[in-house]
């Protein structure tokens, strides 16, 4: 493959861009900073097509990413490739409003493929091509310039070895069948809404210290108020007040702006300082929520007996097997969540008793707790049985 130099100009990026358009697909990855600020700085892109790759540095003087972002969120023809892509995803819906479509994260593609729980990029290269990757450059400054060769090198890396993961992955897909089961979690995260979310919604984002109206209406003001300040000076919203002293001030609301010198996570400064008073002021535009507003209650988990509780060890146990017969991630499967849910007598919306869930491991997990599926042992071998009336069929476990 082609590696270009480091790509500075407008004139550069445009004739990449030109040229790997028409491929099938592009490998995508960035580079980012987001420790000491609100929004991530970009510091380098990086995009592989059929033959070529290069870096990009976006914080070259005068360069245009304009070509480059039309690419990623307009050119619907070509697949975006990431691994592991929600930040670079946040990153590209931050640029343009929009995410990157259709889209493919090797990461998840591993998981139905059996490379383990949210593999790491380095693993499955590891993994699949064999090759260990210089880790040097891996926790180094992005923003600093200029950036050497070795940091270069291995930010490129990143995508050469993606384009020659991807169809390795695609054809493994396509001769397990599994190309389907991607299509539900690659459309949630191309979701713009997991990016995108008004002030006045910064609430949801938030662990609720309570339903009582009057706290709710108070956290909802207060949290957008922190997410303005956030935006506007660019920097974390723990920087401006931590998440429990949000919650704090709304469940026990200072009366005056010189009780902000009590509040514990609030500095002194805030009884007389500007921001303590934008604080004050959006305490003072808050209204208890209608009930119509409130946030539904999350369902309750289902108590477990004794005896479910022994099913759900074994559904566990059921899905550790199928997991391990059919090569996928566990997790992909089903959430321990869900296998108490089914023990303890749930049969709505769970995702295991739909699509191919149910295909690989939903049926048999029904079949064991209504009692037409049972462990067994023979030889000193693990059996399952599958009983129908009087008689019982042993399979192998």
């Amino acid at each position: 493959m082609k590696i270009h130099p480091l790509i500075t100009t407008t004139d550069e990026l445009a004739a990449l861009v030109s040229r790997i358009s028409t491929d099938d697909f592009v490998a995508v990855d960035t580079e980012f900073m987001r420790e000491n600020s609100y929004w991530p700085d970009l510091c380098l892109v990086q995009i592989a097509g059929n033959g070529e790759a290069a870096a990009i540095d976006p914080k070259a003087d005068g360069i245009d990413l304009a070509p480059l972002l039309d690419l990623l969120v307009d050119n619907h023809d070509t697949l975006k490739v990431f691994h592991a892509g929600g930040q670079d995803l946040e990153i590209i819906h931050n640029l343009t409003g929009k995410v990157p479509n259709p889209l493919f994260d090797t990461q998840i593609a591993a998981m139905a493929l059996g490379y383990g729980e949210q593999i790491g990029y380095s693993n499955l290269v590891e993994s699949v091509l064999g090759h260990t990757l210089d880790k040097g450059a891996r926790f180094t400054d992005w923003s600093r310039r200029p950036l050497d060769k070795r940091q270069i090198d291995y930010a490129i890396a990143d995508v050469t070895h993606l384009a020659e993961i991807f169809p390795m992955l695609v054809k493994k897909l396509v001769k397990t069948g599994r190309g389907d089961w991607l299509d539900e979690e690659m459309d949630r995260l191309a979701d713009p809404s997991s990016f995108a979310f008004e002030l006045e919604d910064a609430w949801k984002r938030l662990k609720l210290p309570s339903r009582n109206p009057a706290i709710l209406g108070r956290l909802r003001a207060l949290a957008g108020w922190r997410e303005g300040e956030a935006r506007s000076k660019n920097l974390p919203r723990g920087r401006i007040v931590k998440d429990d002293t949000l919650n704090e001030l709304a469940s026990h609301p200072p009366k005056t702006q010189d009780d902000l010198g009590k509040v514990r996570g609030l500095s002194s400064g805030w009884r007389t300082n500007d921001i303590g008073a934008r604080l004050m002021a959006a305490l003072a535009t808050a209204k208890p929520m209608d009930p119509e507003e409130l946030p539904a209650r999350e369902p309750r988990r289902p108590g477990l007996t004794k005896d479910a509780a022994l099913v759900s060890d074994l559904l566990k146990l059921l899905l550790k097997i199928r997991a391990k017969e059919a090569g996928v991630a566990a997790k992909l499967i089903a959430r321990s969540d869900e296998l108490e849910s089914l023990a303890a007598g749930v049969r709505d919306n769970l995702n295991i008793l739909d699509g191919w869930r149910y295909q690989e491991f939903g049926r048999d997990a029904l079949d064991l707790v209504e009692g037409r599926l049972a462990f067994a042992t023979a030889n000193g071998k693990l059996k399952l049985s599958r009983i129908s009336g009087d008689s019982a069929t042993d399979q192998a476990a």
